[in-house]
Parts: C-alpha cells; sequence; structure tokens
C-alpha cells in the first residue's frame, strides 16, 4: 500500500508545475485542526483513512445501538443525521436539515421461490425487490422474449399481448425500471413476478417508494432466469410477506460560508443503510469520506460555494436526492455548477470505477450531460499522478446522481463495485478474488465495520478531496467560469485506463 507520505510526494512531483503546489514540511500532529487546507498537499494530508474509519465506527456504533440498522424513518438514520449534522456545524457550515415524506419497505419473513414442476422440486435463490407487495402464489410461467427478440423486455404493455392471466411473469432485466416491467405485468393479469439479471451476480433492486401494487416481485441470477425460461411447462410457488409504511425522514445539507452562491459545487452520499444491516460501506464508506473531507475544508475560502449532501432514503428508490432536485427553482438548478456522488467507496473486493462520463466505453447508459466528461478526466488525473489504473462505470441510474443528470446537471463520482462480480481480468489488475462480489456483504447483516478495504478507502478519499478542491477552486472546464489561476487543469494528461 503506498503511504500517505509517498502518495503526497508522488502528487506534488507529478502535478506540482501544472498546480503551482510548494513542498512544505510535514504538518505537526495538531496543524490539521487549525490550518487553512487550500492546497492539495495540505488538504491530502489531512484527510486521512483514520479519520474516515473513526466516522464509520460511529455509524457502526449507532446501528449497533439501534437494532443493527441505520435504514431512513428509524431512530439508528435518525443518530445518524444527528451525528453527521452535530460535526458539520461544529466545523463551522451553515447546516439545513431538509424535511420530505417516504415510505418504509420491510420483510417480515423470508421470501420463497420454489420449482413445484416439473421435478425434481426445490428452492430457488433469489431476492426480493424493495417495495414488493405480499402474496403466497403457485402458477404456471410465462417467460417473455428476451433480448435479441425483444431489446426492452416488459417495458411496454404491447409485450404482454396474450399473456395468461394468473400466470408468474419471468422477465430479463434492462432498458426500462423494475416497476415499469412488474405494473405491465400486474396489469396483464400476473400474479407474480421473477426477474433475471442480465449481467453476472445476484439482482438486487427495488420497486421504488411509490409501487403499491400487491403482487409479489423477486429477482435471481442470469443464470436462473436462463434456465427457468429453457424449462418447459414449469409451475412456481412465490410466497413474499412485507410491509409498506409512510414515515418521514431527512436530507442533511452543509454550505461553506464563501464562495460564489450563483456557481455552487455539490457532493453528496447517501446516508442511509437497508434495513437488513448498518450499511458501512453501503453508505458509511461515502458518507463518512465526505465528512472527514468537510472538516478538513471547513476554513478554506472557496472560489465556488461547496454545498456538501447526505441523503436519506436512498435505499427507498432514490428518494431524497429525487425531492431535493425536484424542489429547487429553476435559478436554484442553473447556479449547480456540478454535482459528485460517492456511493460505497471501499468495497472489499474492489475495482477502481470512475463514472463514465463520456461514454468512452460505448457501451450501457450514453454519457451524462455536458461537463460529466471533464469531471471523469479530473478523476482520471488523480488516478495518474499516483500511479493506479482505473475504470469507467456507467451512469445506470442506480445512485443519487440520477436526478441531477435527469435536470441536465453534470455528474461524476466514484465507486468500488457491489453486488457484480470481478472478472479474472479486473482480479489480475486491481488483486482480490475473481468471481465473487465487489461486495459480498452488500445489503446484507454482514455489512460491518469489517466489510472494508482500507487501501481502497484511503486512496478513493483523497481523489475525493482532490476533486472537490479542485472545483471548489475552479469548474472552468466544467462552465467555463473563471476561477483561481493556481488550479487550472492541463487537458493533456493520459494515465491507466483500463478496458475489457
Amino acid at each position: 500500500m503506498l503511504g500517505k507520505l509517498i502518495r503526497i510526494t508522488v502528487l506534488i512531483a507529478i502535478l506540482g508545475g501544472m498546480f503551482a503546489v510548494t513542498p512544505t514540511a510535514m504538518a505537526g500532529d495538531n496543524s490539521c485542526d487549525t490550518r487553512v487546507n487550500n492546497t492539495f498537499e495540505k488538504l491530502l494530508e489531512c484527510v486521512t483513512l483514520e479519520g474516515v474509519r473513526e466516522h464509520q465506527g460511529a455509524f457502526q456504533a449507532i446501528a449497533d445501538a439501534n437494532g443493527g440498522t441505520r435504514a431512513a424513518g428509524s431512530p439508528g438514520y435518525d443518530a445518524s443525521v444527528e451525528y453527521v449534522g452535530e460535526k458539520l456545524e461544529a466545523a463551522g457550515y451553515s447546516v439545513t436539515y431538509q424535511t420530505f415524506n417516504f415510505v418504509r419497505f420491510t420483510v417480515l419473513s423470508p421470501t420463497i421461490l420454489e420449482q413445484v414442476s416439473p421435478g425434481p422440486s426445490g428452492p430457488i435463490a433469489n431476492v426480493i425487490m424493495s417495495y414488493s407487495g405480499s402474496g403466497d402464489v403457485t402458477a404456471a410461467v410465462t417467460a417473455l422474449a428476451a433480448p435479441p427478440a425483444d431489446a426492452t423486455p416488459g417495458c411496454d404493455a404491447a409485450d404482454f399481448a396474450g399473456f395468461p392471466a394468473g400466470n408468474i411473469a419471468l422477465i430479463r432485466r434492462g432498458a426500462c425500471t423494475f416497476a415499469i416491467k412488474a405494473t405491465n405485468a400486474y396489469n396483464a393479469g400476473a400474479v407474480g413476478v421473477v426477474i433475471y439479471n442480465n449481467i453476472a451476480g445476484n439482482l438486487n433492486g427495488t420497486l421504488g417508494d411509490t409501487f403499491a401494487l400487491n403482487i409479489g416481485v423477486t429477482g435471481v441470477t442470469a443464470a436462473v432466469g436462463a434456465q427457468l425460461a429453457a424449462t418447459p411447462g414449469l409451475v412456481l410457488r412465490l410466497k413474499t410477506d412485507t410491509l409498506r409504511e409512510p414515515l418521514t425522514t431527512q436530507n442533511v445539507l452543509a454550505e461553506s460560508t464563501y464562495g460564489d452562491p450563483n456557481n455552487v459545487v455539490m457532493a453528496g452520499a447517501h446516508l442511509d443503510s437497508v434495513s437488513a444491516g448498518p450499511g458501512i460501506n453501503d453508505n458509511g464508506s461515502g458518507s463518512a469520506a465526505l465528512l472527514e473531507i468537510a472538516e478538513q475544508m471547513a476554513k478554506v475560502k472557496p472560489r465556488n460555494k461547496i454545498r456538501f449532501a447526505w441523503w436519506g432514503a436512498e435505499e427507498a428508490g432514490l428518494v431524497g436526492s429525487t425531492f431535493y432536485v425536484n424542489n429547487l427553482s429553476p435559478a436554484e438548478l442553473g447556479g449547480i455548477a456540478l454535482y459528485l456522488n460517492f456511493d460505497m467507496v471501499g468495497s472489499p473486493n474492489h475495482v477502481f470505477f470512475i463514472y463514465d462520463g463520456d461514454n468512452s466505453d460505448g457501451v450501457g447508459a450514453g454519457p451524462g450531460p455536458a461537463g460529466s466528461a471533464e469531471i471523469e478526466k479530473t478523476f482520471e488525473r488523480y488516478f495518474n499522478s499516483v500511479n493506479l489504473p482505473y475504470k469507467g462505470t456507467d451512469f445506470d441510474g442506480r445512485s443519487d446522481y440520477r436526478q441531477f443528470i435527469l435536470a441536465g446537471i453534470p455528474a461524476g463520482g466514484l465507486f468500488t463495485g457491489a453486488e457484480g462480480i470481478k472478472t479474472a481480468a479486473e482480479a489480475d489488475v486491481w488483486g482480490g478474488t475473481a468471481g465473487t462480489a465487489y461486495d459480498p456483504c452488500y445489503h446484507q447483516a454482514c455489512d460491518t465495520f469489517a466489510n472494508n478495504n482500507d487501501f481502497a478507502l484511503d486512496v478513493n478519499s483523497d481523489a475525493i478531496a482532490y476533486t472537490v478542491l479542485q472545483y471548489a477552486m475552479n469548474t472552468a472546464d466544467v462552465n467555463g467560469q473563471k476561477g483561481k489561476g493556481n488550479f487550472q487543469l492541463d487537458p493533456g494528461d493520459s494515465g491507466q485506463h483500463v478496458t475489457e
């Protein structure tokens, strides 16, 4: 592992001329509490793995004291809001608590999916979709056409033409939301829905907190789904037992005192966990890193206003960030220069993913709004400076950047992987274990303080700090706004961009 001093030295050596960074003596033990961290060198010295882990430890303690969870609407989440807010207020930020309504989802008993016929019958591994309804049905299965026969399976009502009412629908993931697929199936007379993945790994999905239909919906792997679809005369039992209850929760927003209020740089992470566990990687990692960076930047006088956000009810379907964006006026939306998102940045079996702002890989979701490609390059510049490889990942709409992108705001961020399976090629580059999930404890009770990769979290915390400070001082590459001259970017950078 590169030590903190080594990484800072490499950064200064490579970027010194570009950013006019002057090496200084290492700070004393208490200097980070008093000085202004307005250079990359000073900020990266003060943003430490120990500081980030301290916040994650606090989130773990909160979960331990509140039934093992920090899910939105729970006492554990409320305590997390209080903890983050108190830290930010103590650091001198203007803190706002934005209240909104959402629907909490709870699984009351284990979901059962089993093959009844043809024999031999038996249970099938599955993961219930968040906001599924309840029911216990045994029925024949009708599999919808999958790509390439239908590029958007289940996304149109016409896909269910001739669907036998009373059957369970088997649908491949892709092209539209799970809720659209389930709603179309319900309207066609389906009594249950099984959605199978289109990539390796388990399917952990949500129907969103506005889904209110009383139909059971669960997910299976791509391999299981393909096998089920190829089984003639298939009859399944699907039992779901759930509770959907309206609740109130909060976002936490913190603004810098200084900076242009008409050119706001936003950085966000969701604060809530799923109900099954404490959520220390998902997303105690992004939340803790952002809190450590906010504390260490508290004395900086940025050229642009900085607005940090800790979103509530992300696990309920991106509710907090969606509520925030949808309640901004046109002028307020126009004043946001860019949005940076950090959701899972310390996964145990990590890859260093950067959101693919320009869709350079040419697959999956398209590019982000204009300026997103430049944000991607800024993150790449940091990883190049410390000689670490990185890889693009799609804006697939599964985290809080989604509503910002829909509003036309340039976006970017980092990710270390969730339930997706690490490939052999990725293991060759980043180490870890091929054939297993990037985060084997994703959305489970074992997502605890121990569910972490120190190296990934340390590197990403510095990459986040570097990028937030860069844009706090200069957004010229994203929107043409002038900034501080010693934070100009060199567009001619290149590095270890890994593709497959």
